[in-house]
């Protein structure tokens, strides 16, 4: 983990960080001996940082919201309020802020200054890394399509078989389920991918779903993908399921078994035996053992062979030599050593290729190459990927291992995922481009690398008030195991009932995300424990049936989403650090407390959908770090608050209420604003002509979706 975790101090330091505590800030006086001593600090540490990835000092949050807070006070903010600055941060006077931050700011000296030590007992060096190179973006779609092309052909043969056995075997039973069984990374899902869609299927089949399984075999989860709906009840659940398939010839694929255990595999069959004469499950799995128990009416899974070295060679040449080749007589040694390397798995040939296309000279080859020979613990696809990890640039390595937090299969919104990076200072910041931008280019790396895989557009959800299609990916399961080995113990993911002694037993963790509807009191009694070493916490879903979390007031969250609650459980004033904010779908909230103005860190808030919101507090205009505002579906919204023009950072603002009442914005106000996406402009009866022609609607070219 320690590689992880000092990718904050790494950013910090490479952006001049005594400059950025000490000068932009000015909040430090009477601390110019510890200025003086980090900036001595700094060079040396950059020069070995990058190389030994050990755990650093940390970020300069405090500083930041300290300044901010000055800010806003100096323009009334807290009188306003009615709150009496004292008593409300009371360790935000000056001289006890000094004092306290003075402390703060020797203890990272000395652990600076312990650290260079230890780097240089153990002869770490500077490195240079080359910065990630763009040129392949022109032709990615080009190579994507072509790789699509080589794995069809290669398959073609594979895939008759089993649509024969799904159509002509399978007609004269009620139910076969048909086990695809291979290695990781070896494209079983792919492979099943061409089976679902070849249009002889299609033809075939009523009825045809696919439902990504993974490590957590929920029968309910399940039942409800195959049916479209989100029962939370298990019974009720399973009746649907039995409803939906009753007489109908289906083919259901269960995407990437692992469960073992055959009672839960019986309780679905039981509804599933219910489709027509002909109906077929095909699931893909890695263990054989799961083949065994899933399978019935059939006499053998089929193992997926691994793809031949023409096939996979061309697979790796496609994205090795995309932008130059090498000229060496030894090439053609080097690539055939290295399809052995990839063991016929084409994901390990894409990555290894992504990895050397932009190594221009032959000892790079030979090097890495080496280097995949040092490595002998694991299968040769996951060393391969590791591989391909340690090679990333830092900052890449960072944005990458948090993916972590998602459950294996679960469906990534970009978007999301670039606002959570920024969140957590992820994100390298460079002059003249703003993070949105360069988050992107992050992601685009990564999914050229083969880290994210299934990169789609998704219809928009009209219920969701959604003006535009979302941008989803999904991550590999074996590129996921490859974070979680980077992440350990850093991240807690749960996604069904947890285990008591298991959970109670696991240390502070600093990432947690819960998909599980009902957490009951064991999650509490976690986060009352370990909650102040939190910087994300994540709840997906609306439908979650719980209380508040429980969350200490001595917090570090950089990101929160919540179910539905009434209120939040922490008072605004215990999330100073807070970036990102997701209150989505909540039925419940109608108003959010005025003191949420003081979050002058947040970058997102989101509130789509909530339906019975009347209104946002008063002074957001104080909020100028906030650059994602979404209130799409916010029906009840009467008018937006005052001087909304003044937060300068938005870019995204999704619905905007005009109004004609005092202490409401115009929608003059969005004159100077530079907003992007999707925007929704309502009661637009309000509008006057001046103002309607001021707000200078025909000059934002940024916005894609405009709905009046």
């Amino acid at each position: 983990m320690a590689e992880f975790v000092v990718r904050p101090l790494v950013s910090m330091l490479t952006n001049k960080a005594s400059s950025y505590l000490l000068d932009q800030y000015k909040v430090m006086n009477g601390m110019e001996e510890q200025r003086e001593t980090l900036k001595r600090k700094l060079l040396a540490i950059l020069d070995v940082i990058q190389d030994a990835e050990e755990k650093g000092a940390s970020r300069p949050g405090e500083f930041k919201y300290e300044a901010l807070r000055r800010d806003a006070k100096k323009k009334g903010h807290y009188k306003k309020l009615g709150f009496d600055i004292v008593s409300l941060f009371p360790a935000h006077n000056p001289i006890v802020f000094r004092y306290r931050m003075g402390k703060k700011l020797c203890r990272i000296v000395r652990k600076i200054e312990g650290l260079v030590r230890e780097m240089n007992d153990f002869g770490f060096n500077k490195t240079q890394q080359a910065p990630p190179s763009k040129q392949w973006r022109n032709t990615d779609s080009i190579i994507i399509d072509s790789e699509k092309d080589i794995v069809s052909r290669s398959r073609n043969e594979e895939k008759k078989k089993i649509v024969d056995i799904l159509i002509d075997q399978a007609g004269d039973r009620d139910l076969i389920v048909l086990p695809i069984v291979g290695m990781g990374g070896l494209g079983k899902t792919t492979f099943a991918q061409l089976v679902y869609n070849d249009p002889i299927i299609k033809e075939h089949f009523k009825l045809q779903r696919w439902c990504c399984v993974s490590d957590d075999f929920d029968v309910v989860k399940i039942a409800n993908i195959i049916c479209e709906t989100n029962e939370i009840h298990r019974e009720k659940a399973l009746q649907n399921l039995q409803k939906e398939v009753s007489g109908k010839r289906y083919l259901i694929v269960l995407d990437d078994v692992w469960n073992e255990d055959a009672d839960k595999w019986e309780k679905l069959k039981t509804c599933l035996k219910h489709g027509g004469k002909g109906s077929a499950i095909l699931t893909t799995t890695r263990n054989v053992q799961v083949a065994r128990i899933m399978k019935m009416c059939i006499a053998d899974s089929h193992n997926l062979r691994n793809l031949d070295k023409v096939f996979l060679k061309e697979i790796f040449e496609n994205r090795a030599f995309c932008l130059q080749k090498p000229k060496a007589a030894e090439l053609s040694d080097v690539v055939d050593k290295i399809m052995e390397r990839c063991g016929g798995s084409p994901l390990a040939a894409k990555a290894f290729g992504s990895m050397l296309s932009n190594k221009t000279s032959m000892k790079e080859w030979t090097d890495i190459l080496a280097r995949s020979n040092t490595c002998n613990d694991g299968t040769e696809t996951f060393l391969v990927l590791k591989l391909s990890y340690d090679d990333l640039p830092s900052h890449l390595k960072q944005c990458f291992a948090f993916c972590a937090i998602f459950p294996k299969d679960y469906e990534i919104d970009v978007e999301t995922l670039i606002q959570l990076w920024m969140a957590h200072d992820f994100i390298p910041l460079r002059e003249g481009d703003n993070l949105e931008k360069v988050g992107r280019e992050i992601f685009d790396e990564l999914t050229w690398r083969s880290f994210f895989q299934d990169v789609k557009q998704n219809p928009r959800r009209k219920w969701q008030g959604e003006l535009r299609p979302r941008t989803i990916c999904k991550i590999h399961d074996l590129m996921h195991d490859i974070a979680l080995s980077v992440m350990g113990k850093d991240c807690l993911t749960i996604v069904d009932r947890p285990n008591e002694k298991e959970l109670l037993s696991t240390g502070p963790t600093r990432y947690l995300f819960s998909s599980y509807w009902y957490t009951g009191t064991l999650l509490d009694d976690y986060l009352m424990k370990h909650s102040p070493a939190l910087q994300t916490l994540l709840y997906p879903y609306a439908y979650t049936s719980d209380s508040a979390p429980h969350l200490s007031k001595y917090n570090h969250l950089r990101a929160l989403q919540l179910f539905r609650l009434r209120k939040l459980p922490l008072q605004p004033r215990h999330l100073q650090h807070l970036r990102y904010l997701d209150l989505s779908n909540n039925i419940l909230i109608e108003e959010l407390p005025e003191e949420i103005s003081i979050l002058y860190n947040l970058q997102t808030l989101n509130l789509c959908k909530c339906i019975r919101l009347g209104r946002l507090p008063e002074d957001m205009k104080c909020m100028e770090n906030l650059r994602h505002l979404y209130t799409n579906g916010c029906s009840s919204l009467k008018c937006m608050p005052p001087g909304l023009g003044q937060l300068t950072s938005l870019q995204t603002l999704t619905y905007f209420v005009v109004s004609s009442s005092p202490g409401c914005s115009t929608i003059r106000e969005l004159q100077d604003l530079n907003l992007g996406g999707d925007l929704e402009l309502s009661r637009l009866q309000y509008a006057t002509e001046v103002d309607a022609k001021a707000c200078s609607l025909g000059n934002k070219d940024k916005l894609t979706h405009l709905s009046l």
